[in-house]
């Protein structure tokens, strides 16, 4: 299955916030111990006008001393009709500055009970002017 993640980290209608701040207002994604929590919608397309299909939902926490690292808690929650209120539980440490990053799945709900995999994430396109990203997924899972 490969989702697209629409991600906002600045402006008005930010979907990724550092919980922890900074004085500077200028998100840490490779200090130590900085936490973010994301809200991102997912869509079927790479457009962000391409029709949403879930919403990515958790916690981001930079792990390695040198940022290199991050730790995800991600559900990705169904909004679609042919999946609506199923769930996937993503979950690992994401070498966050290697071209694609590779993270477990650990459960799932729904339609997805007891799901078992992987998840790829690769930033397919990136808007520093306007702190936009869109971030493909590449989810291979078992499930009953």
């Amino acid at each position: 299955m490969t989702l697209y993640f629409q991600d906002y980290s600045g402006g008005p209608n930010a979907t990724v916030i550092e919980i922890t701040g900074h004085p500077d207002g200028l998100l840490g994604f490779t200090r130590f111990g900085a936490i973010f929590c994301t809200d991102d919608p997912i869509t079927e397309g790479f457009a962000e006008s391409s029709a949403q299909i879930a919403r990515a939902q958790g916690l981001y926490v930079t792990s390695a001393l040198d940022g290199s690292n991050t730790h995800v808690l991600i559900s990705i929650v169904f909004t679609n009709e042919e999946y609506k209120g199923s769930t996937l539980e993503v979950q690992g440490s994401s070498a966050q500055f290697e071209r694609v990053r590779e993270v477990a799945v650990v459960g799932g709900t729904g339609k997805f009970r007891l799901a078992r995999g992987y998840a790829t994430f690769e930033t397919i396109h990136y808007d520093h002017t306007l702190y936009y990203a869109v971030i493909q997924c590449n989810v291979t899972v078992l499930h009953y």
